[in-house]
């Protein structure tokens, strides 16, 4: 019982950092628990000094700390009377006069917190280590495992199709097979706009042919 309250203070103790903004605020102090996720003592800050949250870059010990590592949340050591430099990322100039914000976020991708453990650190690694852009782990992670099958398949089998002199020929299959692979498939009663396909040669309402002018002559409609 002793040893689970010693626990808990631990884990509840409190250490008073320094705060020092980059700009000509003075330094102040900040009390945060010595044992802390990075993104709610960024959080801490953000309310503290009241500056954008997604804005703020935290530093110490000369090293940047980031939220996330390997895909999970990072935790952070602080001891009492330790430098913390925070720097305000100015925000970018308005662009032909519209705010462009609602865009970057458009573009921006985040990993769902409920992916399986290799894929956060294949994120982390892919994020933070060779700095890929968000539009390329877009489409990395957004193709399921089976498509990425297929293209592994398509760059070994190439090779083999240039060998034999078929490479127009292989390239004309892939485009073939990506439209038919990509076909909807048709609902029960569903119409399709071309009449040759539907039963009895079924037309949609309101299609111009040939009949239709017919008729429309006939009534003295033109």
């Amino acid at each position: 019982m002793g040893e689970i309250e010693e626990e808990v203070e631990l884990f509840e103790e409190k250490v008073e950092i320094i705060l020092k903004i980059i700009g000509p605020t003075r330094p102040s102090r900040l009390l945060v628990p010595s044992s802390i996720k990075v993104r709610d003592l960024r959080r801490l800050i953000a309310r503290n000094n009241e500056s954008p949250l997604d804005n703020l870059s935290l530093i110490l010990h000369g090293n940047a700390l980031c939220d996330m590592k390997n895909g999970d949340d990072a935790y952070i050591k602080l001891n009492d009377g330790d430098c913390l430099m925070v720097a305000v990322k100015p925000k970018p100039p308005v662009k032909d006069g519209y705010d462009n914000d609602d865009d970057d976020e458009d573009l921006k991708f985040q990993l769902p917190r409920s992916s399986s453990p290799w894929k956060k650190r294949l994120y982390s690694f892919l994020h933070d280590k060779l700095k890929l852009p968000d539009i390329i782990l877009m489409v990395i992670f957004t193709l399921s495992l089976k498509a990425w099958v297929f293209i592994i398949m398509w760059f070994i089998f190439a090779p083999v199709a240039h060998r034999w002199d078929l490479g127009p020929l292989y390239i004309l299959a892939t485009g073939f097979c990506l439209i038919l692979f990509n076909l909807g498939k048709r609902q029960a009663g569903d119409v399709s706009a071309y009449s040759i396909f539907n039963e009895d040669f079924q037309e949609l309402p309101g299609t111009l042919n040939a009949d239709r002018l017919d008729r429309d002559i006939r009534a003295g409609q033109f």
